[in-house]
């Protein structure tokens, strides 16, 4: 085994595609917990059927606030977030406002995202910032990690799970680079080989969010195992609405 095998990640299953049913979500259920995957993120219509049938199951259950472009005003956004936790979600990734931030409006980007974490912590859960890495100068993406941290989020992620490992493994290096140690790194692509989960992880990615396979679950388990206590379940939440 080498020394990139032995290191650890928490792995997400990805179930955000507009054609995802209640059939898929069933699929998805079982993937996740056959192979003791650490979280699964869900289209916001998924959650509540999704938390029903997660019932005590420690798989961190997440969804996007915002997607897939961001623009939403803030109010709107604030509401996602809002009923996401009503229904059961532990886990906000909520998409930055791209054009606001390259229009230089910070303070309109600070504001989506605190609406959206500082509701996210008031009930326990944990808010990540998805960044659209690939649409972004390198400055503008630096940028955008910085107001992320301002925002008190838990997390940055490079994409909303469209990008390639390739454009992953770079963007994770930035992210990594451009965030204080406090908050972690979640790479989101279309991976299918191990060998790309642990270029991701050896550039500093704590979580992975993919659309996993039997086969790459099952690979990714062996050669990225999980550490006790690197909370692999959801944070413990309170009572919402």
């Amino acid at each position: 085994m080498t020394a990139l095998a032995r290191l650890s990640a928490r792995l997400e299953h990805r179930l955000t595609l507009p054609t995802d049913s209640l059939a898929d979500l069933d699929q998805a259920l079982a993937l996740a917990i056959e192979h003791d995957l650490s979280g699964l993120v869900v289209s916001p219509w998924l959650v509540k059927p999704a938390r029903r049938l997660l019932g005590r199951s420690p798989v961190r259950l997440g969804t996007i606030i915002g997607g897939d472009h961001g623009g939403q005003i803030g109010a709107v956004k604030a509401y996602e977030a809002s009923r996401a936790l009503e229904h059961g979600a532990v886990n906000l990734d909520c998409v930055l406002n791209a054009g606001a931030l390259i229009s230089g409006d910070e303070e309109a980007v600070l504001h989506d995202l605190r609406s959206v974490v500082e509701m996210a912590h008031a009930a326990l859960a944990t808010a990540g910032v998805v960044i659209e890495a690939s649409l972004l100068p390198e400055e503008l993406v630096r940028r955008a990690c910085r107001l992320a941290e301002r925002a008190s989020a838990d997390h940055v992620v490079g994409s909303s799970g469209d990008a390639l490992p390739s454009e992953a493994i770079a963007h994770v290096r930035l992210l990594r680079h451009s965030v204080g140690p406090r908050l972690e790194v979640k790479a989101a692509a279309q991976f299918a080989e191990v060998d790309e989960l642990l270029a991701v992880v050896a550039g500093g990615a704590s979580w992975i969010s993919t659309v996993f396979s039997d086969p790459l679950a099952r690979s990714a388990r062996a050669a990225l195992p999980v550490e006790p206590g690197a909370g692999d379940g959801p944070p413990r939440r309170a009572a919402v609405g």
